[in-house]
């Protein structure tokens, strides 16, 4: 039960912030904004500001700043269809662009807490590509075929994502960079390594708190891409997909673990999931789909280079049939989460 309200007040914290984004730049850009809810359903509070009112609704999934954008026939100057093309990319991109925001300010809360894990390699595993390829102990690995690293889970993610694929790192020793080419190794379990460890974590101070922290977004949307990428390229099936009942077990797990090492130890796992679910929602957000922010982008976008609006029925018809599509992904992966369960 405590999983299951932690995971709901987190999401919910999340959702809000994301359409806090909308609210602040609909007010900034003179939006008249009908209501500002969190929830979905029926309204439990309710208050009615100057313009605006504010809400909880009964379920506590997702969130609303409902500002009109379907009334083109409003002719109000508050009216957000009635606003300059740039302040609606503006309003509606805020979202997503929040997410990543909250995601950045817990990040370098977290490095400041704990630290950070440097790119630098902790040991080398006798007899592997490592070993063989003259890698040593404090060398600080850069690149991984092209790709600029930070963090060492960045080299154990790529690693899980390139399984068996030569790799070719460039790194640092003694302030001179080196290039070399290796070929993981098969352990007995089956996967592919190259053969190094990680370094202990690096106290942070405040410039590489924010430093690190920026590095931290970064991970989690590249993450994110990349596991979409495989999961179009079908390397990653569709019943490996997740949503708020898998989020609610993950969350309950996380509190059950860490419960018996005290409350920052609950606090830090909490907010290590919220920088995950938050990077996750922003990306997720400006995917070019309809009835998404990045699918209201496409048209906004458009609209900015044609110079006209495209015609407001048929950009409802394509956001009608993208929320019914976006319904029927919610039931498969609420199927799937409520299968893994059992």
């Amino acid at each position: 039960m405590v999983g299951i309200i932690l995971a709901l007040l987190l999401f919910s914290f999340i959702v809000f912030f994301h359409e806090l984004g909308h609210f602040l730049l609909a007010r900034k850009n003179g939006v008249y904004v009908e209501e500002f809810c969190i929830g979905m359903g029926p309204t439990i509070i309710s208050k009615q500001g100057k313009e605006t009112k504010y809400s909880i609704k009964l379920l506590p999934i997702g969130g609303a700043c409902v500002m009109g954008e379907d009334d083109v026939e409003n002719t109000d100057e508050k009216s957000f269809n009635n606003k300059s093309v740039w302040a609606r990319i503006s309003v509606i991109a805020a979202g997503p662009i929040f997410n990543f925001i909250l995601a950045f300010i817990l990040s370098v809360i977290v490095v400041a807490w704990v630290g950070y894990d440097k790119s630098e390699i902790g040991g080398i595993v006798p007899n592997s590509a490592a070993q063989e390829a003259g890698l040593q102990k404090g060398d600080v690995i850069t690149e991984i075929n092209g790709k600029n690293i930070h963090l060492f889970r960045e080299i154990s993610v790529y690693n899980q994502f390139h399984q068996g694929e030569k790799v070719t790192l460039e790194y640092k020793r003694d302030g001179k960079t080196y290039e070399s080419v290796l070929t993981p190794q098969k352990n007995e379990q089956g996967q592919y390594l190259i053969g190094i460890t990680q370094a202990k974590y690096k106290k942070a101070n405040a410039f590489t708190a924010l430093q690190y922290g920026l590095y931290e977004v970064e991970y989690w949307i590249e993450t994110t891409l990349e596991s979409l990428k495989m999961l179009v390229t079908g390397k990653i099936g569709m019943d490996q997909l997740s949503g708020p009942v898998g989020i609610v077990d993950v969350v309950g797990d996380a509190y059950e673990t860490n419960k018996a090492y005290g409350v920052s130890s609950v606090i830090f796992s909490l907010i290590n999931l919220s920088i995950l679910l938050s990077a996750n929602l922003g990306v997720m957000n400006l995917l070019p789909l309809p009835a998404l922010d990045g699918g209201r982008l496409v048209f906004l976008f458009v609209e900015a280079i044609r110079g006209k609006r495209v015609p407001p029925e048929k950009e409802g018809m394509v956001h009608f049939a993208g929320l019914i599509l976006l319904f029927g992904l919610m039931i498969f992966v609420l199927f799937n989460d409520i299968q893994r369960l059992l």
